[in-house]
């Protein structure tokens, strides 16, 4: 079984299709990416000094895919994708996980702490654009969205979330980013959460088009299905 969970899951990563095994037993599925989730919540932050003990043991992670397939789920319902559930949304979340490991890599260990600053916002930039991606591809081709709600979709669950970590500070540090932080206060992912609060500072823009963008999408999906014939649930 695990040697089929792997081969799939490397199928999901590559942005293939993997086997009707991941809809069948989808509880082991969900199981093998929520142990991922906690392995990569353990990762990022078993180094970090200004962790709280329920991040070090990785708690964040595994209750953050929770709200953020509820969030995802509830928020692009409205564009009637299909086969859209809370159980789908989530099971896809968690096996995007690995990626994150990543952020396990033990940089600060063997290079300056300028340079681990600098590699771990590299790590943060591939694992983003490579979750974006399959995101994406999941929006396309499972929920059949077309290309302009796959844009929509996408960006606009986004913007939410990087508020959100600002607003939270999950690191300690975003506020100190705009006043400067002190050398002594630095730790290996304050590089990587400056880019979170240079997205936040770039959604600041582009939430308002993508919420006109959003709810033009969403009253011609409600249009389209109070058109569509009797019966017809494509």
């Amino acid at each position: 079984m695990i040697t089929r969970i792997l081969a799939d899951e490397f199928r999901l990563l590559s942005f293939r299709r993997p086997s009707e095994a991941m809809h069948r037993q989808w509880q082991v599925y969900l199981t093998f990416g929520l142990a991922f989730t906690w392995l990569a919540g353990v990762g990022r932050y078993w180094d970090n000094p200004r962790a709280q003990v329920w991040q070090h043991w990785g708690l964040g992670s595994v209750a953050y895919v929770f709200l953020l397939a509820l969030l995802i789920w509830a928020l692009l319902a409205p564009l009637r994708p299909r086969q859209w559930s809370y159980r789908n949304v989530l099971l896809f979340i968690t096996l995007t996980a690995p990626p994150a490991l990543l952020y396990a890599i033990p940089v600060e260990q063997f290079l300056s702490p300028s340079v681990a600053r600098e590699v771990n916002a590299w790590f943060l930039g591939v694992v983003a654009l490579w979750r974006v991606g399959l995101f994406a591809m999941f929006l396309r081709r499972v929920a059949g969205l077309s290309l302009a709600a796959v844009i929509v979709a996408t960006l606009l669950p986004l913007t939410v979330i990087v508020f959100a970590l600002v607003a939270l500070n999950l690191e300690h540090v975003v506020f100190e980013l705009m006043s400067g932080i002190r050398e002594e206060d630095r730790s290996p992912n304050d590089d990587a959460y400056f880019v979170v609060f240079l997205l936040a500072a770039a959604s600041i823009w582009a939430a308002p088009i993508l919420a006109v963008v959003y709810l033009i999408l969403v009253a011609n999906a409600r249009n389209a299905a109070r058109s569509a014939p009797p019966g017809d649930t494509a």
